[in-house]
């Protein structure tokens, strides 16, 4: 009588593989830690406070930070000696080139120490050409289960698709309900308003975030957009009265983490020529955009009968710096790589609904070679290959 064969030992190569999936399975939900960032600004001030010269500048240079905020907004900024002498001496340090992400813990440090050393005001001047966030894609491709969705008509709207999916999803639905009850009813406190929205969209998953904001909705569907539009819930996170924009972007740059998501989205959704040649893809554009909401320069769409997005102020009443208010407003109504970017991700998100699940995860690839801004992350193919090859050696 055959004895069944006993278990045999994995080879180490299995062994390797098996506690590589969890580090490529858990690639984009994991939050990043500054020892995760290339020059984390924590990781740089470390090393700066080790050298006397590097430490002695750059508490320096906090003082005059702190002297240039505090001084009256009618005085032209004036730089001592000192200050300008600070600057150069950090130049040469890490400190220079170091970065913060939008997930990571102790954000509020990390960006205090960036614009100590990359100051709003440089000489009375805006610096909005270079981001404090690190330039990484670090999140999962889209992944949903379609099939949860049968409970509802098949001819809903998508955005109503898109909560229900959100409602499905454990930490999305608290996420959201969290942010739903700061933002509601008529006691709303907008500060608490905006700090739950801002941490619904760092903490839950892209996709759930994206598809409750970028749902597409048929031009008739009023319905579909006042979903769409109140995600944001108007009532609470936008100004009862539209303040300058001017004002608006004034207020923002007092706050480090506004002024941030404001640079960030300049550095990636701005045009760079007047052929419209945007400064980076899509995904980057979309993720910068997003980073605002939540912040006094929340954007929203501005009727529930089309995409249009805007700030919630005006240029009324801005003398001569008109042309400068008009800028600023238009960098989000009449933004072409925003507009862009805005409909491919909602063309996107209306071809997932528009076949059966069933075969949904073959066609979503045979679209992404085809289409770039509809690929999933590099990582994916390194999880693909990894999972091959561990079904091949365990067939040995």
């Amino acid at each position: 009588m055959a004895h069944p064969s006993s278990l045999q030992p994995l080879p180490p190569v299995v062994l390797l593989l098996l506690l590589q999936l969890p580090v490529l399975l858990g690639a984009g939900d994991s939050l990043p830690t500054e020892g995760r960032l290339t020059n984390s600004c924590i990781q740089a001030r470390r090393k700066c406070q080790a050298n006397p010269t590097c430490n002695a500048a750059y508490q320096h240079l906090e003082s005059c930070i702190y002297n240039t905020s505090t001084s009256s907004p009618s005085e032209e900024p004036s730089v001592p000696a000192a200050c300008l002498e600070a600057t150069q001496q950090l130049k040469n340090s890490s400190l220079m080139g170091c970065t913060c992400h939008r997930r990571m813990k102790n954000q509020a440090t990390c960006l205090d120490i960036y614009w100590t050393v990359h100051p709003a005001h440089r000489l009375g001047d805006y610096e909005l050409d270079v981001s404090p966030y690190e330039d990484t894609v670090t999140s999962k491709p889209w992944k949903m289960n379609l099939g949860k969705l049968n409970m509802l008509k098949p001819d809903s709207d998508l955005c109503l698709k898109f909560a229900m999916l959100c409602t499905l999803n454990d930490k999305c639905d608290r996420l959201r309900k969290a942010y739903g009850e700061a933002c509601s009813g008529p006691r709303c406190q907008r500060q608490v308003c905006l700090g739950q929205l801002r941490t619904f969209f760092e903490k839950a998953a892209e996709s759930h975030a994206q598809g409750l904001l970028l749902c597409p909705c048929a031009p008739a569907d009023r319905s579909c957009g006042e979903r769409r539009r109140n995600t944001i819930a108007p009532s609470c996170a936008l100004p009862g009265a539209a303040p300058n924009c001017l004002e608006l972007r004034r207020s923002c740059f007092s706050d480090p983490l506004c002024r941030s998501r404001l640079v960030d989205f300049q550095t990636h959704c701005h045009p760079m020529d007047i052929l419209g040649t945007c400064a980076t893809e899509q995904s980057r554009c979309l993720r910068a955009y997003m980073g605002l909401i939540g912040t006094a320069m929340t954007p929203n769409f501005v009727s529930n009968l089309n995409a249009s997005v805007a700030l919630s102020c005006t240029c009324r009443g801005s003398g001569n710096l008109q042309e400068e208010c008009e800028q600023l407003e238009g960098a989000f109504s009449h933004n072409p790589c925003l507009m862009e970017a805005i409909a491919a991700k909602m063309r996107f998100h209306n071809h997932l609904f528009s076949q059966d699940w069933a075969d949904s995860t073959f066609s979503v690839m045979e679209r992404q070679d085809k289409n770039p801004a509809l690929r999933p992350q590099p990582w994916v193919s390194s999880l693909f290959s990894c999972t091959l090859t561990l079904i091949l050696l365990l067939r040995l």
